[in-house]
C-alpha cells in the first residue's frame, strides 16, 4: 500500500493538504453517497491510507518503515535494533524499510521472536489474537465502552471490555495489549487487534469529523423561515431557518459532529418538501403562490 499515491498528494505534502484530499476522496467514494460496487472498497483503502499519514506520528513512522509500520503491533524500536543488527551483519548490504530490500516475513518474525545480535534470548511472548467488532454509527461517533466476547481454547468465552474512541473509523483497529494468547512455558501474553466495522445511520452522514443531517421543511417554513427543533448527537438544539430556504441550503452546527477532542461540526442539509396530496385548497394556495413565477424559476436554464 502506497498511502500518499491512494490520496494522490506527493511525499512531501503538508499535513492540510493531506487532509483535504482526504476529505475529497471520503466523500466522493462515501457508500451512502456513491452507489458504484466498487465504492465502499475505495472508501476504505482512503480511509486506511489516512491511517497511515493523517497523524504526524504514524507519518514519520511510515515514511521511516513503509508498509511494515501499518501491521498490527508493530513496534519501531525493535525495528530499529533489527535494522542495525541486519546492517551489523559480515557482507550485509543494508536494508531498505521503505522499499523493495526487505524480507518482511523475516523482519516481522525477527521483531516478534528471540533476541537480536546473538545475546541472550528474551523472555517468549504470546501470539497475537485476531478479533472483529460491529459497532453502530454513534458509539462510533461519540465514543464509548463495549463488550467484547471470545472464544477461548478450552471452548469458554472471554468477557472484555474494550474503550473505543470517539471518531473511530470503519476498518480502523485498536491494539489491547496482554490480551492475546500465552506462549507455552510462560511469558507475556500477545496482543489483541481489534478491527471496526461501523454500521451506517439511516440518516446521518459522516465526511471526516464533519456530520451531515437533511432537514425536511414544509413550504411555510421554507418561504417565511421558522425555528425548529433539531436533533443532534450531543442533543436537541433549536435552529433558525432564514425566510427563504433553498432545498439542499447548508446550515453549520459548530462542534455537533465527531465528538473528538477538537469536535467535529454538524451540517443541516435543508430539504423543502411538497406534501402529498392533492387537496384542492392546497393545489390553489399554490397557483396563488406562484402567480407570475413560474418564468423567474427557470430564467437562468439555457444550454
Amino acid at each position: 500500500m502506497n498511502p500518499y499515491a491512494t490520496l494522490g498528494v506527493d511525499r512531501h505534502a503538508d499535513a492540510d493538504t493531506i487532509r483535504k484530499a482526504y476529505k475529497s476522496l471520503a466523500k466522493k467514494f462515501h457508500p451512502d453517497i456513491n452507489k458504484d460496487p466498487k465504492a465502499e472498497g475505495r472508501f476504505k483503502e482512503v480511509n486506511a491510507a489516512y491511517e497511515a499519514i493523517g497523524d504526524p506520528e504514524a507519518r514519520k513512522l511510515f515514511d521511516e518503515f513503509g508498509e511494515a509500520s501499518t501491521k498490527p503491533g508493530f513496534q519501531p524500536e525493535e525495528a530499529r535494533r533489527w535494522r542495525q543488527a541486519s546492517s551489523a551483519r559480515p557482507g550485509a548490504a543494508g536494508f531498505d524499510f521503505t522499499g523493495g530490500g526487505v524480507d518482511m516475513e523475516e523482519m516481522l518474525g525477527s521483531l516478534f521472536g528471540a533476541g537480536l545480535g546473538g545475546g541472550p534470548p528474551r523472555p517468549r511472548r504470546g501470539a497475537d489474537r485476531q478479533a472483529e467488532l460491529s459497532l453502530d454509527f454513534l458509539t462510533a461517533v461519540m465514543g464509548a465502552e463495549q463488550e467484547l466476547q471470545l472464544r477461548r481454547a478450552d471452548g469458554g468465552v472471554e468477557s472484555i471490555k474494550v474503550r473505543i474512541p470517539a471518531g473511530a473509523k470503519d476498518g480502523g483497529r485498536l491494539k489491547l495489549k496482554g490480551h492475546g494468547l500465552p506462549p507455552r512455558g510462560g511469558g507475556a501474553a500477545g496482543d489483541l487487534h481489534i478491527t471496526l466495522h461501523i454500521q451506517p445511520h439511516p440518516l446521518l452522514r459522516r465526511i471526516d469529523d464533519d456530520l451531515e443531517l437533511d432537514i425536511p421543511l414544509t413550504i411555510e417554513e421554507a418561504v417565511c423561515g421558522a425555528t425548529i427543533l433539531v436533533p443532534t448527537p450531543t442533543g436537541d438544539v433549536r435552529v433558525t431557518i432564514p425566510a427563504g430556504a433553498a432545498n439542499g441550503q447548508r446550515l453549520r452546527l459548530k462542534g455537533r459532529g465527531v465528538q473528538r477532542s477538537t469536535p467535529g461540526d454538524l451540517y443541516l442539509v435543508l430539504r423543502p418538501t411538497v406534501p402529498q396530496t392533492q387537496d384542492p385548497e392546497l393545489r390553489e394556495a399554490a397557483q396563488r403562490l406562484t402567480r407570475g413565477y413560474t418564468e423567474e424559476v427557470r430564467s437562468q436554464l439555457r444550454l
